[in-house]
C-alpha cells in the first residue's frame, strides 16, 4: 500500500465541492495528536489543528471513508488500518523535538524532525526549504548524516567543526544514523514552525 498517495488522496477536491480547507499537514498533525492520546473529540482536534470546526468536520469525515479512523461518543480513534499508517509514518518521522534557536535556524521558534533513511531524496536542500515557506514557515534547514559526518549541502561539508554547537545539540537530542535526514522548520511562531517541519520532511517519502 502506498500510504502516502492514500493520505493526499484526502485532500483532493470530490466533486461536486470546494477544495478541502486542509491540507496534508493537518492530515499528519490529525494523526499524529489522534495515536497520542487514543481518543480526541471534534472541538479538541479543531483547537490543536488551528482549523475551524467545519473544516476539521470534513476532514474527520475523510478519515473515516478511507478507514483510517472510527468514531463514536468518547472522540476518535484509530483504526487497525489506521494504526498500520501511523506506524508507517512514525517509523520513517522517528523524532519530533522543539529545537530552539541556534546558528542554523533563523526564526524564534524551530522544530526539528529527524527522518530515517532518505538522504537520497536530497539534492540540495531547496525542495525542503520551499515547502516550509510554503507551510507558512520562514524556512527550513536541511542536514544529511552521510559517511559519519553530519552535513548541509551546499553549505558545510562538516557540522561539527562549523557549528559544533548546533551539532552537539543534534547528535544528542536526534541521534541521527548513516542515511538519515534532520529537518529544521523555523518560524516566529510554533505552530507554524511544526508545519514547516513536517512539510520539508514529506518531501522526503
Amino acid at each position: 500500500m502506498n500510504w502516502k498517495k492514500l493520505l493526499e488522496s484526502l485532500c483532493y477536491i470530490k466533486a461536486p465541492g470546494p477544495r478541502p480547507s486542509f491540507s496534508i499537514l493537518h492530515i499528519l498533525k490529525a494523526l499524529e495528536v489522534i495515536a497520542s492520546e487514543g481518543f480526541v473529540g471534534r472541538v479538541r482536534l479543531s483547537r490543536e489543528l488551528k482549523l475551524g470546526e467545519g473544516a476539521t468536520r470534513t476532514l474527520i469525515d475523510r478519515l473515516k471513508e478511507a478507514g483510517l479512523i472510527k468514531c463514536d461518543k468518547p472522540g476518535c480513534t484509530l483504526t487497525s488500518k489506521g494504526r498500520e499508517v501511523w506506524n508507517f509514518l512514525s517509523s520513517k518521522f522517528a523524532v519530533k523535538i522543539d529545537f530552539g534557536e541556534s546558528e542554523l535556524t533563523v526564526g524564534k521558534w524551530n522544530v526539528a524532525i529527524l527522518v530515517r533513511g532518505s538522504y537520497g531524496r536530497v539534492e540540495n536542500g531547496m525542495k525542503q526549504r520551499d515547502a516550509a515557506i510554503k507551510a507558512g514557515a520562514k524556512g527550513a534547514t536541511t542536514l544529511i548524516f552521510k559517511n559519519g559526518r553530519l552535513l548541509i549541502p551546499n553549505i558545510s561539508e562538516d557540522v561539527s567543526k562549523e557549528y559544533p554547537k548546533a551539532f552537539k545539540h543534534i547528535m544528542d537530542a536526534l541521534k541521527p544514523m548513516e542515511g538519515d535526514v534532520v529537518v529544521i522548520g523555523s518560524a516566529d511562531e510554533k505552530d507554524a514552525a511544526e508545519y514547516g517541519a513536517l512539510a520539508a520532511a514529506w518531501t522526503l517519502l
